[in-house]
């Protein structure tokens, strides 16, 4: 399993230096936005407005979302066009562990974005915010919901990806991924948002894997 999941991680290495450069540059403008927190307040901005989240958080998310996707679809595009099943296949090594393996490979992509920015942002908010703004587990709670949309957009990069078809099954994905940017300031980081993606994720996982298991290789 290790061996797969280090061929994986080699194949699409680009994914994660991009993950990791996206959080570093994320993290360095976060800093000064931050710490000018106080000082905007005072000249009557809310820095917490809705415009400021929609003219912010939305790109920024869009971006995030759809490389995620577009990491799913080139692992399984990669696969259904060079082969790379059937060949592991000859080996001896089952379609069960190969694709654990690919969805193990993305989740640690999205825990390369994320986990910097959560420590950053918890750091920061001690620093930099008052208590009373905060509440136990609110950047928990904040981690499960992106995390979990994350991962959502990477599993339609993987039906996406897998799909004989280009145009179609492409722009079907952008739209579903797209999706889900509103869907998040809309519900929040709460129980409703994950109850959606969770049910969401378990539907599409066992789309993916019963297509994986029966498509001739």
């Amino acid at each position: 399993m290790f061996a797969l999941i280090k061929r994986e991680i080699q194949d699409h290495i680009v994914y994660f230096i991009g993950a990791a450069a996206f959080a570093a540059i994320f993290i360095l403008i976060s800093i000064p936005v931050v710490g000018r927190y106080e000082s905007i307040k005072r000249q009557g901005y809310d820095y917490r407005t809705p415009e400021f989240t929609v003219g912010i958080g939305v790109p920024v998310v869009a971006i995030v979302i759809i490389g995620i996707c577009a990491m799913g679809a080139t692992q399984m595009y990669l696969d259904r066009t060079r082969k790379i099943s059937a060949l592991l296949s000859t080996l001896a090594v089952s379609r069960s562990r190969i694709l654990l393996a690919r969805i193990i490979t993305g989740i640690l992509a999205i825990l390369t974005l994320l986990v910097p920015l959560t420590i950053a942002a918890v750091t920061l908010l001690r620093l930099y915010v008052s208590p009373v703004l905060m509440y136990p587990g609110m950047v928990f709670e904040i981690f499960i919901a992106v995390f979990l949309m994350a991962f959502a957009c990477y599993c339609i990069g993987l039906q996406t990806g897998w799909n004989s078809g280009k145009i179609i099954p492409t722009l079907g994905g952008i739209a579903l991924t797209c999706i889900f940017v509103p869907l998040l300031f809309i519900k929040g980081f709460g129980l409703h948002i994950v109850v959606i993606l969770v049910l969401f994720i378990i539907a599409s996982l066992l789309r993916t894997w019963h297509t994986f298991m029966t498509t001739s290789l």
